[in-house]
């Protein structure tokens, strides 16, 4: 059993979902991004989003490894911003299109 971080962009909020949901079942402790939304319940500010941005690297400094969703290899400046940060701490780094291409998640 792991610790995993999952880091993505919210454009593959649905691949994020089925990554998780995978790696639960495989046994694992996922962690994942609080996706910031605002409708007429919730109404995030700048300083929230920020604060989520500072507890999801708070997770990958928990984790033994973060898994990044790069659906089409895409890969935005918040979730670079996560690779760089876990790099220094030694943390595994395993990305979705490589272990996609291996069925491990399908």
């Amino acid at each position: 059993m792991k610790i995993i971080t999952i880091c993505g962009s919210l454009k593959a909020k649905v691949e994020i979902i089925k990554v998780a949901l995978k790696l639960s079942i495989d046994r694992n402790i996922v962690l994942t991004p609080i996706f910031p939304y605002n409708d007429e319940d919730i109404n995030l500010t700048k300083e929230e989003v920020q604060k989520l941005g500072k507890i999801h690297k708070q997770k990958i400094k928990i984790s033994d490894c973060i898994v990044v969703v790069n659906v089409n290899n895409y890969i935005g400046k918040s979730t670079a911003s996560e690779i760089e940060y876990a790099k220094p701490l030694n943390k595994k780094i395993i990305y979705y299109q490589d272990i996609k291409k291996t069925s491990y998640i399908k």
